[in-house]
């Protein structure tokens, strides 16, 4: 049977590999709603989000709903490995807390804003975000190899 690289990937009857692009043992089925997910969350922010993602554009690169799996992160800067998460009512602190010492293990930062924050003190967010940024050293010295693309982001 020959299948192509994406085909080989989504088959169920195989481990994932660890760390290797695959997901960090999860079932490339998992994975791929995990990435369905996400695409759905980057085609209908929340108005925080879509404020913050705005502000972000200028100056260091970041994704929106990044997969990390198994989590999907609200924004993450991959040079400095800083996710940044836009709390709303529903969040679950002790989960949350959780979620971010896994992160950790895997070399993140994860600084947490609320969504009031960003509609009433977006400045104070944007110096946090600075702040940490300029604290954390770069993953890599050369840029990395898949950028984002310039000019993308959310329309007005």
């Amino acid at each position: 049977m020959n299948l192509t690289p994406t085909e080989d990937a989504r088959r169920l009857n195989i481990p994932p590999l660890q760390g290797r692009g695959r997901g960090w043992g999860l079932s490339a089925e998992r994975l791929a709603l995990l990435h369905r997910r996400a695409a759905e969350m980057r085609n209908n922010p929340t108005e925080p989000e879509k404020r913050l993602w705005r502000a972000l554009l200028d100056g260091h690169k970041f994704r929106r709903q990044a997969v990390i799996a198994p989590f999907i992160a609200d924004f993450l800067c991959p040079r400095k490995a800083l996710i940044v998460e836009v709390d709303g009512d529903t969040h679950d602190e002790a989960k949350d807390r959780l979620r971010d010492d896994l992160l950790e293990e895997r070399g993140y930062r994860v600084v947490r804003i609320t969504n009031g924050d960003v509609m009433t003190n977006a400045e104070g967010v944007l110096r946090l975000i600075a702040s940490a940024l300029a604290d954390m050293a770069d993953r890599w010295e050369k840029p990395h190899p898949n950028p984002s693309p310039e000019g993308k982001g959310l329309e007005g």
